[in-house]
């Protein structure tokens, strides 16, 4: 049984995310701890679908606490010391729901994940009835954002009197961001900051074609720049004063230089992923650490593996996938409302947007998508293994989460497949990005035409 997606359970709440699967994950999850703390986003189902995982939770003898509407980082800050569960479909369309289940601040591993399907596959069934574990309510945000608010003052310089616009998209950050931003001294001028889970005033997940009210309220209003989050706050955009979006791998070497330059570790790391940049290597080097990178989704492994692998002088000191952060310092958790307290404070620092990423290289970038049928890819992969560092003897090759090969210029591609389309995604990143693509895809498409 596969549940579960790169980040949880996922789906739409008729056919997929259902209250019965809710109660039998609850059930499952149940059996590993003691006390769950429970909260969910604000989407229509998610009240429904609570009531349905705190059954299943208490049938299985585990004690709930509810936590009420949270934004995904509140909900893995409260689950330090006990477990979590988070209801959310993050950016997904708001007829999707979600499951997602932290043990002390982070994800669940794959490991765990799989011990959970199994159980549900089992369908073990309640425990007796008087080892069934209780209920009761409790309060988290204030002593998150507190928690925030204290973290971001290590970092950059005052927000005082700093105008910052923030779109919220109807999302959890309208309970978080504004009001962090504003405690750390900034003037907050916001867009669709009401929880609305029909997401009346853009598509929840922030991207170029959803943030043009964002882009030209920013431009137009005089702000030193913007930040948007998707449903549950665990993304963030960064759109500089004349309302341009940053691009994301820009935002992580910047926040991977700032953290790798104020450690004190002898070897900092930061974690990545293949499909990031060689940007954020040049910026880590640049302050004296390396990179390390995880498949998608996984950034927690990432960190815990980085962490065993490495000797005591060794600190993974951030990691990040595009838009997603974890500030390792604060949590072990992805947290968009962290994030957009450290690069404000960051921005007034450096006394704006352009300063900040002036020493960032930004070349061109790409992502293709090559028709493959999935029970090719496999085999098609196995031969670009050997067909990506023939096309590019000069690169550098890695194999370990698809093929990524860098050049000694800085400039890479990564070929991976779809986990779950009929594709093989192209990555690529070059001065001359269309020449690489091209290159590219030529490979590709004979390592898939030999195999079909």
């Amino acid at each position: 049984m596969d549940l579960f997606g790169t980040a949880g359970i996922r789906g739409d709440v008729v056919e997929r995310v259902t209250p019965e699967l809710a109660l039998a994950v609850g059930r499952a999850a149940g059996e590993s701890g003691a006390e769950f703390v429970l909260a969910r986003d604000g989407r229509e189902t998610g009240a429904a679908l609570a009531a349905a995982m705190e059954a299943g939770l208490e049938s299985a003898g585990a004690d709930v606490r509810r936590a009420g509407q949270l934004p995904t980082p509140a909900l893995a800050f409260a689950s330090q010391g006990r477990r979590g569960v988070m209801l959310t479909a993050s950016h997904n369309p708001p007829t999707d729901n979600g499951i997602k289940l932290f043990v002390d601040g982070e994800e669940y591993d794959r490991e765990a994940e799989r011990s959970v399907e199994d159980r549900v596959a089992d369908d073990p069934g309640p425990v007796a009835w008087d080892e069934w574990g209780d209920c009761d309510r409790e309060s988290v945000l204030d002593d998150y954002l507190e928690a925030v608010v204290a973290y971001a003052r290590r970092h950059g310089a005052p927000l005082d009197g700093v105008r910052v616009a923030v779109d919220c998209g109807n999302g959890m950050a309208s309970v978080a961001t504004p009001q962090v931003l504003r405690a750390l001294g900034a003037k907050v001028v916001t867009l669709n900051a009401n929880v609305d889970g029909h997401f009346p005033g853009r598509e929840s997940k922030p991207t170029p074609e959803t943030l043009t009210d964002l882009q030209e309220f920013t431009r137009s209003g005089d702000f030193a720049f913007g930040l948007a989050h998707d449903g549950d706050a665990d993304r963030i955009v960064l759109v500089d004063g004349d309302g341009a979006i940053v691009h994301e791998d820009t935002v992580v070497a910047i926040l991977s230089e700032h953290y790798v330059a104020a450690s004190d570790a002898d070897d900092p790391v930061v974690v990545t992923t293949p499909n990031a940049s060689a940007r954020i290597d040049e910026r880590v080097r640049a302050a004296g650490g390396r990179v390390e990178r995880v498949r998608l989704g996984a950034l927690h492994e990432g960190i815990a593996s980085a962490r065993n692998a490495g000797g005591e002088d060794t600190d993974v000191v951030f990691a990040a996938e595009p838009w997603k952060h974890v500030h390792t310092q604060f949590g072990g958790w992805i947290d968009g409302v962290a994030s957009a307290a450290v690069l404000a404070r960051l921005v007034a620092a450096a006394d704006g947007v352009a300063s900040l990423r002036e020493a960032v290289s930004e070349r061109p970038y790409r992502k293709v998508s090559v028709p493959c049928p999935d029970d090719a890819k496999t085999a098609a992969m196995a031969r670009l293994e050997t067909a990506i560092p023939e096309t590019f003897p000069d690169a550098s090759a890695d194999t370990e989460y698809g093929v990524r090969a860098e050049r000694p210029d800085g400039s890479w591609v990564l070929v991976r497949p779809s986990g779950t389309e009929p594709y093989v995604r192209i990555y690529a990143e070059s001065d001359d990005v269309d020449a690489l693509v091209a290159k590219t895809r030529d490979a590709v498409d004979a390592a898939i035409s030999e195999v079909r």
